[in-house]
């Protein structure tokens, strides 16, 4: 009787960590995945990129603002 009310409380605790940790995995999720930012051409070209304002969406190509629209 002890052992599985033992066992079932590391069952238990278990599986609130595991909800713990897959909650904190999608929140980092979503934080990461926000909307895409713009950048300055000044911006891009800090970042190692190149201002490609006349293709369409206007992208910073290449660097650490890679695809991010230029305003």
């Amino acid at each position: 009787m002890r052992i599985r009310r033992i066992l079932a409380a590391v069952i238990a605790t278990a599986a609130l960590a595991g909800l713990g940790l897959t909650g904190a995995a999608a929140a980092t999720a979503a934080t990461t995945q926000g909307a895409p930012s713009s950048v300055s051409p000044s911006e891009c070209r800090q970042g190692g990129g190149t201002p490609a304002i006349n293709e369409p969406g206007n992208p910073c190509k290449g660097g650490t603002h890679d695809g991010e629209q230029v305003d």
